[in-house]
């Protein structure tokens, strides 16, 4: 008996009401499931979302749900195996369905530790240091980012139901936003099994998570400016949802990741022979077969120079017939079958188009029969023009399967002008040993699109391969692509937060904040801040050393023990000659080594190691027979373990006047 796909409104599973849509299986066209949506309130499941989800989620900093996504991340490994199982009946091989399966929870896990490494355990995040506003510094200007207060609709497409849905659910969770989920119908039993799992865990608040596996029905006339959309998928689709009235007229945001004819160039210093053009031919095919060449960042357009193109084409052919296509399931299989057979006749059709246009298939059947009867199988397919600037098609038609072009530049300024003919893609490749093509290369090109890799000999072991959007990177490209961002690190989060000017005193944006910031009230305390825990610790504590006076003899022996003989140390004439100095001044980092001297604690407790200093600012010199002392003043905490956590302590270095001699932030990894 067929299974019908349950929604996941109001924190229940619900079934569609009316005509349900039958999903067959990309191998042999069995039934898989049934799916729909009639019934559901959309409306409501945004009101949902953010009167419920919402609050329950901005109530947690963001270390909190940091901590929330590693446990969904664990939860989709420990029950990997129940989504490998659904993951074949997609097309997808085993190696297939690690990418969308293991590579999904693995963003989880990126985002949660990027979460607690980077930002602060609070709920404002700080964006830039503090601006003056006035001469006295009682008034200040302070940019921060806030969780927005409504929804985050995701339209994801079918070819990665599983990590396509956690690649956006990861920023936005992180961000305090809820999310409704909506899949791609054709492989929707996956994404509903995906999600499961993570309501089964129970580290979900109320209302964080909805999921609708039918149509949306009048979903997008309930938006407002708080909400966000974030779509992939084809070019008009998101033309149709990007020009909804609602949108439009509520300023709604809208992330976009549409059709993208991606190139890979192989430099004009990679004969063949090389290092670089074996990596060149072996990525190509590698982006034809993987999920089948259903990859938004997958190679439509191979170029190459064009003295090198007839060994490009013979090289490839001969890799590409060594492609076993089968039955996903078996171990011998490299590449599977396309999501469905309308997919595979979509395909069909464009590849038509190209040759129409004037290109001519070289390696691969299109019409061959299916490996698998009523499979929707189609082996990988390579076509070549001759003259890539008459063939236009193959820079407008994609044929979103198993299917690449390779092409001839005469130079590299060509090549540039092909790439970019695209009209933006996510990804670029350049295969090169040569510096200065790549320079030039990604110089010229870089402005049409999101992501460029370049390849080589020294890299290629380590490359993660031209097609991987990474969780730390961006995902997006511009026009074409769609001209929207996603990941790319703490940068996808605030993509679901607003950026705000705050004008005040810093005590007023210090409460506003919960970080220490300049200028902001401090709380003296009488034991040593490096005797206290991170959790003991409270945002203020500052610590008072006592004061140490520089002499020329501390000066002269710093210069004779590191070599630092600088003019302004050693010469008083050149120095006081100097439009910045009065006389000989004291080393900058014996000025840092004195403060560490004023205010660590040698003992073995609970600050285990110092971890970094940023943001060093020298403001006053300090010369001979000047005093200095040290304020430290706890700004910020992050935990990046249960073992341990990071300590933000702002430094200030004051003189004997209460001048300001420098300004640093210095980093402890200390006891939780």
């Amino acid at each position: 008996m067929t299974v019908q796909l349950l929604n996941y409104a109001f924190d229940r599973w619900t079934p569609g009401e009316g005509k349900l849509a039958e999903l067959q299986s990309a191998i042999d066209g069995a039934p898989v499931a049934t799916t729909g949506s009639g019934g559901i309130d959309f409306g409501g499941m945004l009101k949902h979302a953010r009167d419920v989800g919402g609050p329950a989620l901005r109530k947690l900093t963001f270390h909190e749900r940091a901590r929330m996504l590693k446990a969904l991340g664990q939860a989709i490994m420990a029950r990997k195996e129940e989504l490998y199982e659904l993951n074949y009946l997609t097309g997808a091989t085993r190696k297939d369905g690690w990418i969308d399966i293991e590579g999904g929870a693995g963003t989880l896990f990126s985002f949660s530790s990027k979460g607690r490494r980077e930002l602060p355990d609070a709920h404002v995040l700080m964006d830039g240091a503090v601006e003056p506003l006035s001469k006295s510094g009682s008034f200040v200007g302070q940019h921060i980012y806030t969780s927005l207060q409504g929804a985050a609709v995701h339209i994801n497409a079918f070819n990665f139901p599983v990590w396509g849905m956690l690649e956006k659910l990861a920023p936005t969770l992180l961000a305090g936003v809820p999310a409704i989920v909506k899949p791609a119908s054709s492989t929707a039993y996956l994404t509903e099994a995906a999600v499961r799992i993570m309501t089964d865990s129970g580290v979900l608040p109320t209302g964080a998570l909805q999921l609708i596996v039918g149509g949306v029905g009048d979903l997008f006339d309930h938006l407002t400016g708080q909400d966000v959309v974030s779509f992939t998928g084809s070019a008009s689709t998101a033309l149709k949802l990007r020009t909804h009235p609602t949108v439009m007229r509520e300023s709604v945001r809208f992330i976009a990741e549409q059709d993208s004819l991606n190139a890979s160039a192989l430099g004009p210093d990679a004969a063949p022979g090389t290092p670089e053009f074996d990596l060149f031919v072996r990525e190509v095919a590698i982006e034809m077969t993987v999920k089948a060449g259903q990859k938004c960042t997958a190679i439509r357009r191979a170029m190459a120079p064009a003295a090198y193109l007839d060994a490009v084409q013979q090289a490839l052919a001969e890799k590409l017939a060594s492609t076993k296509v089968g039955d996903p399931r078996s171990e011998d299989t490299r590449m599977g079958a396309l999501v469905s057979l309308s997919q595979r006749d979509d395909v069909r059709q464009k590849i038509a188009e190209l040759e129409a246009a004037g290109a001519r298939i070289v390696a691969g059947d299109p019409s061959a029969d299916s490996a698998v009867a009523g499979g929707a199988f189609l082996p990988p397919v390579l076509l070549r023009t001759d003259d890539p600037w008459s063939t236009v098609a193959v820079h407008d038609v994609e044929p979103f399967g198993p299917v690449s072009t390779i092409m001839p530049y005469r130079d590299l300024d060509d090549a540039i002008a092909l790439a970019n003919r695209g009209k933006g893609s996510l990804a670029l490749s350049l295969f090169t040993h040569s510096a200065d093509a790549a320079r030039d290369f990604i110089r010229g090109a870089a402005a049409y699109h999101g992501r460029m890799l370049v390849i080589d000999r020294t890299n290629s072991k380590e490359s993660t391969g031209h097609g991987s959007p990474l969780p730390v990177l961006v995902h997006g490209g511009p026009g074409r692509a769609g001209g929207g961002e996603e990941m790319g690190g703490i940068r996808g989060v605030k993509h679901y937060m607003q950026r705000t000017a705050i004008q005040s005193s810093p005590t007023m944006i210090a409460a506003i904040t919960g970080q220490y910031v300049p200028g902001a009230p401090k709380h003296v305390i009488d034991v040593h801040p490096f005797r206290r825990t991170m959790s003991e610790l409270e945002i203020g504590d500052t610590w008072k050393t006592e004061s140490r006076t520089v002499s020329i003899a501390d000066i002269e022996h710093f210069a004779e023990f590191t070599g630092d003989k600088f003019y302004a140390h050693m010469d008083e004439e050149a120095a006081k000659a100097s439009p910045i100095f009065d006389g000989r001044v004291a080393h900058g980092y014996l000025i840092l080594s004195f403060a560490a001297g004023l205010f660590v604690d040698p003992d073995p407790g609970p600050v285990l190691a110092n971890t970094g200093l940023e943001n060093l600012r020298f403001l006053t010199p300090l010369y001979p027979g000047d005093s200095m002392r040290v304020e430290l003043s706890v700004r910020s905490k992050s935990l990046k373990s249960e073992e341990t956590g990071v300590v933000r302590w702002a430094v200030e270095i004051f003189n004997q006047k209460d001048e300001l001699v420098a300004t640093y932030d210095l980093l402890t990894e200390n006891v939780p």
